[in-house]
């Protein structure tokens, strides 16, 4: 097998990408990966695994990070003191993450794909005089990740990804304990009975100013001091720019004035949410639960996707609406 590293991932045919790509996630599609290059917070490369005749087997992004604004991808804030890699392998945002292999490799092949994968990605970090980490990797990935390394994975966080049977909504609905049940038909009905309200499904591309103002207040309502306006503009304007109709909004509106919205993409057979934001002051009947779980549900049924994923945070809550529930680990290199 044949390793390379490459600066952009347009030197690699998208079509190929993504057949490692589709069952890892957006957050590793060559779609997000082209957008996520534009960031000027880090130098991107690309780990790449061929066989003698060219196949791609393998693959990661790389990310030699010169300034992390999010907190919980800063080493310091999630690994022991003695690890402060520079080095990101693998997503850098939407924590999830995992290396890619192509489908139907078997596990000794699969195996010595990611020993080759690790053992570039170590050279790239040496070259830069620093090592490296996996964020936020799947339960699946770090299992298979942890025998290349010496320290154990360590788990950072939960996972909700909530499934969504049969055909529609009222499936989803029907799939819930009774006590569930009656209580997401009581915040969707008084939802949808809330006078003034305009609920409108749009391109980030058509509404991105309005979101970041949303988003702005939210992150700095839950104390992320540099995710300020001028960050959060620039940040939506990318994603649009990037991700142009796969990028989805549902947004309330009180008269023309936006109070409250979701970001989601429907990637693979899942839809994944990517940003929520509400005006709290806005007195609107359970507008967070509409925007964050039964909206986005009604798209993800539209479109044809499987399961909604919800993500880190308020799990419980998300517990009550049918998630599984999985951990999210990371794994990093010691220093030499």
């Amino acid at each position: 097998m044949i390793t390379s590293i490459v600066e952009s991932v347009h030197e690699v045919p998208a079509a190929e990408w993504e057949h490692l790509a589709r069952s890892a996630g957006l957050y590793l599609s060559h779609r997000w990966l082209a957008g996520e290059a534009e960031d000027p917070t880090a130098t991107c490369a690309y780990v790449l695994v061929r066989d003698p005749g060219g196949m791609l087997l393998a693959a990661t992004p790389l990310y030699l990070v010169r300034d992390e604004p999010n907190d919980s991808y800063q080493p310091e804030t999630v690994l022991p003191p003695h690890l402060r890699p520079r080095v990101i392998a693998g997503a850098r945002r939407g924590y999830h993450n995992t290396p890619l292999t192509a489908p139907g490799l078997g596990p000794g092949r699969r195996d010595a794909c990611l020993a080759l994968l690790r053992d570039a990605v170590r050279r790239f970090a040496d070259h830069h005089g620093t090592t490296h980490w996996w964020p936020y990797l799947t339960t699946e990935a770090a299992t298979r990740l942890a025998p290349l390394y010496p320290d154990p994975a360590l788990r950072l966080e939960d996972d909700a990804l909530i499934p969504l049977p049969g055909a529609g909504i009222d499936d989803y609905i029907s799939s819930l304990p009774a006590q569930r049940r009656a209580g997401i038909r009581r915040e969707r009905r008084a939802f949808a009975a809330a006078t003034g309200l305009d609920v409108r499904r749009q391109v980030l591309a058509d509404c991105w100013e309005d979101a970041a103002v949303l988003l702005a207040g939210h992150q700095q309502d839950h104390g992320h001091d540099r995710d300020g306006l001028d960050a959060m503009t620039a940040l939506l304007k990318r994603q649009a720019t990037a991700m142009g109709s796969e990028a989805r909004v549902v947004a309330a509106y009180d008269g023309p004035r936006m109070i409250g919205f979701c970001l989601f993409y429907h990637y693979g057979t899942t839809t994944w949410i990517r940003a929520v934001a509400l005006d709290r002051r806005h007195p609107a009947p359970h507008l967070y639960f509409n925007l964050m779980y039964y909206l986005p549900i009604e798209e993800a049924y539209v479109h044809g996707t499987t399961a909604l994923h919800a993500g880190m945070k308020a799990i419980e809550a998300k517990r009550r609406r049918g998630a599984g529930v999985s951990g999210l680990y990371a794994l990093a290199d010691p220093p030499s």
